[in-house]
């Protein structure tokens, strides 16, 4: 049954397509045949409007979805963490491969005075806006959007001082430049440096085929993260970071929700065992919903209505 050919579907971007071939390499090191099939993405094409005004989930994976549900490709390679919490029906999550580097780092142009006074800063993530302005009130933060490879090329014929990117996806295709520094205080989005790759309900074969990519250790992490972020939010976009790792022992967990312009601050650190972690982040979720994140969810709703 090995003669069914498994498409594989991603956006036509540099890192989208390296992580297609990612998968499609340890597919056919398992004896599988494939192709890659490369969509163009609505997220890509539309540049002038922030990600949240489109009130789209999963602008990025939607133009995949949609290729999927008409049998134009059989699975679909994600960064996990551009993935809505609530797959549509009759998509599932496959496999979740080995996380990357989890690190949001900020790529500058040489000179970090501007750390100590005032400075403008890029990224197109509410999460990052955030956390940047609660640790620098006094700095500008102004809206970035594009492919990787397109942000870095905006930062470099901007003004600006710096721009917020993930390691990973600069790590992958080779970009990370010389003049960066890890934020290691920010709190990186759920699922961060994690990919996933998802099939039709239906599809048993692939089903099949991609169960024997998946990495437990980094399934039960995001799936920990993504639960936290489902139940904050409930559908609306939100400053929410989280990181789930795994010690010896345990899984520590660390949740945060931040109102738009930094100022208030929500934090959760936890820790459950390995047998525990079924509602865990539903859980963490509550707690800061109960101590004050409800009210803070209602007004960021408000706003981005504005």
């Amino acid at each position: 049954m090995m003669s069914k050919i498994i498409r594989i579907g991603t956006r036509d971007s540099e890192l989208a397509l390296w992580q297609a071939h990612t998968v499609q390499k340890k597919l056919n090191d398992l004896g599988y045949q494939t192709e890659i099939v490369a969509v163009k993405s609505q997220g890509d094409i539309i540049l002038d409007k922030p990600l949240y005004e489109l009130g789209i989930t999963g602008i990025f994976t939607k133009t995949l979805d949609i290729a999927m549900i008409n049998g134009q490709v059989d699975i679909a390679v994600h960064s996990m963490k551009d993935v809505p919490t609530a797959l549509p029906i009759g998509i599932v999550q496959a496999a979740v491969l080995e996380r990357a580097n989890t690190v949001d780092i900020l790529v500058h142009k040489g000179n970090l005075d501007f750390l100590n006074s005032e400075g403008t800063i890029a990224t197109g993530s509410l999460r990052r806006q955030a956390q940047w302005l609660n640790k620098y009130p006094n700095h500008n933060v102004v809206d970035l959007r594009g492919n990787v490879n397109t942000r870095m090329q905006k930062l470099q014929d901007s003004d600006w001082n710096g721009a917020i990117f993930a390691a990973a996806g600069l790590e992958r295709i080779n970009l990370k430049p010389e003049n960066y520094i890890d934020l290691s205080w920010m709190v990186p989005a759920p699922a961060q440096g994690a990919m996933v790759v998802v099939a039709m309900e239906n599809d048993d074969f692939c089903k099949e085929a991609l169960a024997k990519l998946n990495h437990t250790e980094t399934e039960i992490c995001t799936h920990i993260e993504r639960e936290f972020l489902k139940t904050l939010e409930g559908g609306c976009t939100a400053p929410i970071g989280a990181l789930a790792t795994f010690t010896s022992d345990k899984i520590d967990f660390e949740g945060v929700l931040f109102s738009l312009d930094g100022k208030e601050k929500h934090t959760i650190k936890k820790s459950c065992t390995f047998d525990s972690y079924k509602n865990f982040g539903k859980n963490c979720a509550e707690e800061i919903l109960n101590n004050g994140g409800s009210a803070l969810m209602e007004s960021i709703r408000r706003d981005l209505k504005k």
